[in-house]
C-alpha cells in the first residue's frame, strides 16, 4: 500500500532516515568508546528498542516502570528506568522484574533507599540503584556534595541496596541560545557528574556506570571525557523540528504524520483532521530548539499548524490554502515527538512511499 492510502491521521516512520539516525548515534557511542543506552520513552515500541540492541546498543533507558514491564515481556533483558520510583506497590513490581532481566533504576534521597530497602528484603538479588545529579535542569537529582555523601552512607548501611551509579541530564540543552551556548551546558554537565563519580570513589563506592545525555548535545559531536561510560539519547532515533532547528536541517526527521485536508473556509483558513490528541499542543519556544507554530508542514516552504483544537489542525497561509484541496494529504513533522508517539496506538514504517510495516506503540500510556 502507498502510505498516502493510509486514512489519517497516521503515524509515519521512514525506515531508512530512522536507520541512519540510529547508526549515526552508534558510531558515535563507538568513536567515543562509550555505551549506547537509548532512551525508549520517544518511539515506545519494543521492535525498534530491538533494532537499537541489534546495531550495537548495551541495553535500553524506560521512564517508567510500566515501560519496563513492557520491554522485558517482548525480550528486552538489560533495562535502566531514568526517574526516582516511589511507592511499595510499584517498587514490588521492580523486584519482580528484576528476577529475570538485568534491571536498575534512579534514586536522589535516602527515603527511596529506606522504602526499596524494606520492599527487597529477602531478594534473591539487591535492588541496583543509580543516583540522579542534577546538573543544570532545575529537575530532580543530587544537588549538594554533602547530600550526596548522606545518600552513599545510608546505600552502604542496607543491606538490599546495591550502588551501581550516577547519571544526569542536561535537558536544559534544549533552551541553549546558540550552539556555543550548548557546549558550555554540556562541558559542565559532564564535568558536575564527574565530580560526583569522584565523590563516590573517594568512599569506596566506585561507580560501574557514569551515565549522561540529552540530544541537542549528542548530536554535535562532542568529544566526550574519560570516565562517562555511557549515553543516553532519546529523541534521536525519530528526531522532530525543534530537533531540526538545532542541526539545521529536516532531512533527518523520520517521523511525520500523515494529515487530511478537511475544510478551507477562508481565503488564507486551512484546516487539517488532527489536532492537540495526535500532535500535542506542545510548542518549543526558547532557544536552538525554538520553532514557529505547532508543526511544520513537510515540503511547503515555512507552513507551520497555528493552532489546535483536539481533533483539528488550524494553518493560516493564503499560499499554502490555494495550493492544497480538500481530500488532499499531507506530512506534519511535530515539534516534540516523544509525546506524539503516545498518543498513537500504531505507527506505519515507510520504505520509497511504500508501507512495509505495522508497528504496535506498545508502551502507549504505560504511565505508571
Amino acid at each position: 500500500m502507498k502510505f498516502v492510502e493510509l486514512e489519517t491521521p497516521a503515524l509515519l516512520i521512514d525506515r531508512e532516515v530512522m536507520l541512519d539516525n540510529l547508526k549515526f548515534m552508534q558510531n558515535y557511542a563507538n568513536e567515543e568508546k562509550v555505551h549506547l543506552r537509548p532512551h525508549t520513552k520517544t518511539h515506545k515500541m519494543p521492535m525498534v528498542a530491538k533494532l537499537q540492541e541489534e546495531l550495537g546498543a548495551n541495553g535500553i533507558t524506560v521512564a517508567k516502570v510500566g515501560e519496563a514491564e513492557v520491554m522485558a515481556n517482548h525480550g528486552l533483558t538489560d533495562i535502566f528506568i531514568a526517574n526516582q520510583i516511589v511507592g511499595k506497590s510499584k517498587i514490588e513490581r521492580i523486584r519482580k522484574l528484576a528476577e529475570t532481566i538485568n534491571l536498575s533504576f534512579g534514586i536522589d534521597d535516602p527515603y527511596h533507599v529506606n522504602e526499596i530497602e524494606a520492599v527487597f528484603e529477602g531478594a534473591a538479588n539487591k535492588a541496583q540503584v543509580v543516583v540522579e545529579i542534577e546538573v543544570g535542569e532545575n529537575r530532580s537529582g543530587v544537588i549538594e556534595e554533602s547530600a550526596f555523601r548522606t545518600l552513599l552512607a545510608s546505600i552502604q548501611a542496607s543491606r538490599n541496596v546495591e550502588f551501581k551509579g550516577v547519571f544526569s541530564h542536561d535537558g536544559h540543552s534544549y533552551k541553549a541560545e546558540n550552539l556555543d551556548e550548548c557546549r558550555e551546558i554540556f562541558t559542565r554537565s559532564v564535568e558536575r557528574t564527574l565530580r560526583f563519580a569522584a565523590i563516590a570513589e573517594e568512599v569506596g563506592m566506585k561507580p560501574n556506570v557514569v551515565s549522561i545525555g540529552s540530544t541537542p548535545s549528542l548530536m554535535q559531536n562532542y568529544e566526550i571525557p574519560d570516565g562517562i561510560t555511557e549515553i543516553r539519547p532519546g529523541t534521536y532515533v525519530l528526531m522532530d523540528a525543534s530537533q531540526a532547528n538545532v542541526i539545521g536541517t529536516y532531512d533527518r526527521c523520520a517521523a511525520t504524520i500523515l494529515t487530511t485536508i478537511i475544510s478551507k473556509p477562508t481565503t488564507e483558513r486551512v484546516i487539517a483532521d488532527v489536532g492537540a490528541k495526535g500532535i500535542t499542543a506542545q510548542r518549543r519556544s526558547i532557544g536552538i530548539t525554538k520553532t514557529a507554530g505547532l508543526g511544520y508542514i513537510k515540503s511547503f516552504d515555512n507552513v507551520h499548524i497555528s493552532d489546535v483544537f483536539d481533533e483539528h489542525a488550524i494553518i493560516y497561509n493564503q499560499e499554502f490554502r490555494d495550493q492544497v484541496s480538500i481530500g488532499d494529504k499531507v506530512e506534519i513533522i511535530p515539534n516534540h515527538i516523544c509525546p506524539v508517539c503516545n498518543l498513537h496506538e500504531k505507527a506505519y514504517l515507510i520504505s520509497n512511499g511504500e508501507v512495509v510495516e505495522e508497528l504496535v506503540v506498545e508502551c502507549r500510556g504505560k504511565l505508571q
